[in-house]
């Protein structure tokens, strides 16, 4: 039988290829540039079916957060283009109004960088019934003021629909017992024995964790046992990659890997040998966000784009999001036993227990200042290896 994984690209294809035939993109009702893999398919017949409608839908996948930021900067950079004081003030060619998403995946941690170079813009929230919805946390990450910083009193900057962790995968045919927590990673059986994201923020991160910090703290000089951590887990690591750091760990090279939850969790069902768990002392979190990209002609955003954000929040594509997309919906916690799948509240990796989840930081944006003393650190510590 096929494995749900490869079910999901079969139907993925049959998507595509219908939304494809049916409309062209510049006759779509609704044009968005997501992540690849971030929303399930089945939500496009499901939205229709929820507003008993016929939307035409125009999904533009990228397989990384980074391209979708740089196609945020390009739309910028052409409106800016045909935007100059010399001339009439006219709209932009026709072609350029179609070729701008109504909305994008973004990555929280590259929210403060969108906002401030101007490529998206403040959404207005009031046709979304299920903001109130959201737990205070989720509304706080896109709350912020215009330079980007966490504000209660700024604006609403995007939409989280989806979340993630950073997780310890290991291999359990390798290792004598389980691992539970970063501590753990410090095994002396562990040394050259650890592949993980090659993530300033990530690894610094863990080792606060391990000493009962947060992953945002700041004036690292203060902590003077950080160094000598962050030394002895370096001997630990054979292998920093934020891109290929789970091969190592498929091959057994490698006994433990660091790394994101969308990442590790596709794995598990593939190799009965590695097992995952969140850190019992807490993680980070990631989130995936719509955002609104920054459109000279259009200042507000469609009904039908208004009301696909809050169709993303709704029970029903809570479960789609958890079980199809290797992630969980921020509205996961507001659904009952009952109307979760047993698939999602059985795997602790999507349905964090409370206990942890409280425990957990998202990468919260640094100075400029703080930025260099974590990339420093950083740098220091690994370049003595």
């Amino acid at each position: 039988m096929p494995t749900r994984r490869s079910f999901l690209n079969i139907i993925e294809l049959l998507a595509i290829g219908q939304l494809a035939s049916g409309c062209k993109k510049s006759d779509a009702d609704l044009k968005i540039s997501l992540l690849k893999g971030s929303v399930p398919p089945q939500s496009l017949k499901l939205f229709n079916q929820y507003f008993s409608s016929n939307t035409s839908f125009d999904f533009h996948s990228r397989a990384q957060l980074i391209e979708l930021f740089n196609l945020l900067e390009y739309w910028k950079s052409q409106q800016k283009k045909y935007t100059n004081d010399s001339w009439p003030r006219v709209s932009m060619l026709p072609s350029q109004k179609s070729d701008i998403s109504d909305l994008v995946t973004l990555g929280d941690s590259w929210l403060t960088q969108a906002i401030q170079k101007d490529l998206i813009q403040p959404i207005t929230i009031s046709s979304w019934h299920n903001w109130h919805k959201l737990p205070s946390y989720w509304q706080n990450l896109v709350i912020r003021d215009q330079n980007g910083i966490p504000n209660k009193n700024g604006f609403v900057w995007g939409a989280p629909y989806r979340w993630g962790t950073t997780l310890i995968a290991y291999r359990a045919d390798k290792l004598d017992g389980e691992i539970k927590d970063w501590s753990d990673l410090w095994d002396p059986k562990l040394e050259n024995r650890i592949s993980l994201v090659d993530q300033p923020r990530e690894v610094i991160g863990l080792t606060l964790k391990k000493l009962n910090k947060s992953y945002n703290t700041k004036n690292l000089k203060n902590i003077p046992q950080l160094r000598s951590e962050l030394q002895a887990f370096n001997k630990q690591v054979k292998y920093y990659n934020s891109q290929y750091y789970l091969q190592p760990l498929l091959m057994g090279e490698v006994w433990a890997s660091v790394g994101w939850s969308n990442d590790i969790i596709p794995i598990l069902s593939r190799n009965r040998n590695i097992k995952a768990v969140i850190p019992s002392s807490g993680t980070s979190l990631w989130s995936d966000i719509w955002v609104a990209p920054k459109n000279n002609n259009i200042s507000t955003l469609s009904e039908i784009a208004q009301r696909w954000i809050n169709f993303c929040w709704e029970p029903e594509m809570v479960n789609l999001i958890s079980l199809f997309t290797n992630a969980s919906s921020p509205m996961i916690n507001n659904l009952n036993n009952k109307q979760l799948f047993p698939e999602v509240i059985n795997n602790p990796l999507l349905c964090l227990q409370p206990s942890i989840f409280n425990k957990c930081d998202f990468i919260e944006p640094l100075s400029i200042e703080e930025q260099k003393e974590y990339i420093k650190l950083w740098l220091e510590i690994k370049n003595t290896k």
